[in-house]
């Protein structure tokens, strides 16, 4: 069987397009895995082999995004709504083993996935609210970021335990354009899933108590969850006392997503999907060759320039729902004002073979998600099947 491949043009949310070049090595290493007669999958979660994955790993995520050393990564099992409650759990102990109280968890509303982290958050009986809900600022949809002059006193008012926010909003193509000032220059501990723009652009790492990133969006396959995590927030679960814990009402986090013991051991508590951690390694060398992270966010800052540009050239036709100022880089979303055509935009995006362009159920519409693996030849077929079904259809 060949490993070749005509180059997909998929726009898919997630799981998402993988570079070629890091499937085929993949997939040779799935068979034998530097000559020692098994594959990647077969290795022992424990074994030096399955060791030296998780520390290349850790070492070109360093790298990558300039980790500084006050933060550890570690990685476990599960996706972004795994994290949801692991966040919930994990902080909320933290603040109790800092000051002996479990606070408030804040959270920013400002599409479905943050709003699916507070109801887990709820869920489980942490003490938690919304700062704001975007809807409340956008005649009832989201789309748009509140000013911060609207909440950023609302912090001040009680003790928060940490604050959370999704920096990109996959469903409805919302992106916080940089963190809030009314978060980084307070003490409170900054929350945030980067599932879906993770290596997208740079960041100061610094600025995080803790950063989750489901790998099968923008850096692998499904099954695992990287994390970030200031050291000192590992030193505060370890000194919160599961009978504390217990006596203040909050909930005990399961050993096998516990922090600390996570990283107490490497990762590999419990037996991590190293195939799909090889794979993540994998995509790291592969941004690292093209010239890291900076080369990237260039990469991704023309391929949205393109796509945006062209959707704004026919307001007639085409709307998009989010405010300029908070477009998404990764997920582009809009919908036709024409009724009727949706089965034909997806039918002639087919024919051309551009695909994974629905949008998702609950919102509908079309959504292309342009990753780091989408290329930007690729993004410009979709630009010109765009020109072209507008000048059709209009």
């Amino acid at each position: 069987m060949s490993l070749e491949r005509e180059e997909p043009n998929y726009f898919g949310a997630g799981p998402a397009l993988l570079p070629t070049k890091v499937l085929q090595q993949a997939a040779k290493d799935l068979i034998d895995y530097q000559g020692i007669g098994l594959g990647i999958g077969e290795i022992s979660h424990r074994s030096g082999d399955a060791t030296d994955v998780i520390e290349s790993a850790k070492a070109n995520l360093r790298k990558l995004m300039n980790i500084p050393a006050t933060h550890e990564v570690f990685f476990m099992q599960g996706g972004g709504t795994t994290g949801f409650s692991s966040l919930a759990t994990n902080l909320t102990a933290a603040h109790v083993g800092r000051t002996g109280s479990k606070g408030t968890a804040g959270y920013l509303i400002t599409g479905s996935w943050s709003a699916k982290a507070l109801e887990e958050a709820e869920r489980l009986g942490v003490d938690c609210e919304a700062l704001f809900n975007a809807k409340d600022f956008n005649n009832g949809k989201f789309g748009a970021i509140p000013p911060e002059s609207a909440w950023a006193d609302k912090i001040k008012s009680k003790d928060y335990s940490y604050v959370y926010l999704c920096e990109n909003e996959t469903v409805h193509g919302v992106e916080w354009p940089q963190l809030p000032k009314a978060l980084t220059e307070s003490s409170i501990e900054i929350v945030a899933d980067l599932s879906s723009d993770i290596l997208s652009r740079e960041i100061d790492v610094s600025k995080y108590g803790v950063i989750m990133a489901g790998a099968q969006k923008n850096i692998g396959l499904a099954g695992l969850t990287l994390y970030i995590v200031k050291k000192s927030i590992l030193q505060d679960i370890s000194a919160a006392p599961l009978d504390q814990l217990r006596k203040l009402g909050v909930p005990i986090t399961p050993v096998a997503f516990e922090y600390p013991t996570v990283v107490k051991n490497n990762s590999a508590y419990n037996t991590i999907p190293i195939f799909t951690l090889h794979v993540i390694d994998l995509v790291l060398r592969h941004i690292l060759e093209k010239g890291g992270i900076p080369a990237q966010q260039k990469e991704n800052e023309l391929k949205a320039q393109l796509l945006y540009e062209t959707l704004d050239k026919y307001p007639d036709f085409f709307n998009l729902p989010v405010a300029k100022d908070c477009r998404s880089k990764m997920n582009v979303v809009f919908t036709l004002k024409k009724e009727g055509l949706d089965k034909d935009f997806l039918q002639g995006a087919a024919d051309r073979k551009l695909t994974g362009l629905k949008g998702h159920r609950s919102v509908g519409g079309f959504r292309a998600s342009i990753y780091n693996a989408v290329s930007i030849d690729s993004t410009k077929l979709l630009v010109q099947y765009i020109e072209d079904f507008a000048s059709k259809n209009a």
